[in-house]
């Protein structure tokens, strides 16, 4: 468990909704600077809040973490020093030889921390309440902003279950939001008038799942929650993708060691007539400055 400051700041960004990766070093071989327990947070851009070794192992830390969030899946990373054959390469282990290492070899969990999927409720019916009790189940967080204000940033579906209150307009903003999923709980004869009646584009309407839900036979509210439920998963499945990382940062080769760098402004960093070069750390900035030769 993380303690402490580092607690505290991961617990504010899972509030805010705002991915990150979890590192914790689970194994070090001396003489490591880092130690079994040590914890970092990495941001998406690259920032850490943490100590999970030193400078040119936190740089593998980085570029990896910042992979692993992207996929969206856990990784554990192998960090050896030149010709350290001690951690052998296995399935669902990433292995990274870093020459400039100066400890021993290290073994850090990555696991991304990703936003559950957000789920927009519309009404206080006993469909609706329904369908958030089933969202909870399911883990996905809900909000219910509609129709007093906008669905909330990144919603992977709105549920409109109002039953005519605030339905209309809960639609327009929904479409207007662009959200991936929208379900109208409504007959086939209540959907197509308030969709005539919002004078929606073809395309418009092809958006608005109406009557909502899977076909199962439904009857009762809560068995009509869980058939909407059940699209609402199969659409979040469907829809995964790499998850896009606002201001991901560009990745270089140090043109000493060969290491992969995740280039930041603070990234020791040298402009010549050949191009811009990026280092792992500054020992391997001054080599190139003194006119040493890649690969050593």
């Amino acid at each position: 468990m993380m303690t402490g400051k580092l607690s505290a700041r991961a617990l504010e960004l899972t509030e805010r909704r705002v991915p990150f990766v979890h590192a914790r070093v689970v194994r070090a071989q001396a003489p490591a600077s880092a130690h079994p327990g040590d914890e970092a947070i990495v941001h998406g851009d690259g920032t850490i809040d943490g100590f999970v070794g030193g400078q040119c192992a936190e740089g593998s830390v980085r570029t990896a973490a910042l992979g692993a969030l992207h996929d969206g899946g856990p990784l554990l990373l192998r960090v050896l020093p030149q010709g350290d054959a001690e951690f052998p390469e296995t399935p669902g282990a990433r292995v990274v030889v870093n020459p400039c290492l100066s400890g021993g070899a290290l073994e850090i969990f990555l696991e991304p921390v990703l936003p559950p999927p957000l789920i927009e409720v519309v009404g206080t019916t006993p469909v609706a309440e329904a369908c958030v009790a089933f969202a909870g189940l399911l883990g996905y967080a809900t909000a219910r902003s509609l129709p007093d204000g906008p669905p909330s940033d990144h919603t992977s579906a709105v549920i409109v279950a109002g039953q005519g209150r605030g339905d209309a307009e809960s639609l327009r903003a929904a479409l207007d939001a662009g959200v991936g999923h929208i379900a109208l709980v409504a007959s086939h004869r209540r959907a197509a008038a308030l969709l005539d009646e919002l004078g929606l584009t073809e395309a418009e309407r092809a958006r608005v799942q109406a009557p909502a839900g899977l076909d199962i036979g439904a009857r009762t509210p809560p068995e009509i929650a869980l058939s909407i439920l059940a699209d609402v998963v199969r659409v979040v499945h469907a829809s995964k993708a790499p998850l896009p990382v606002p201001g991901h940062p560009a990745e270089a080769t140090d043109p000493v060691c060969g290491m992969t760098v995740t280039v930041r402004p603070d990234t020791p960093h040298l402009a010549s007539g050949d191009g811009e070069f990026w280092f792992c750390g500054t020992g391997c900035r001054d080599r190139w400055s003194a006119g040493g030769q890649a690969g050593g």
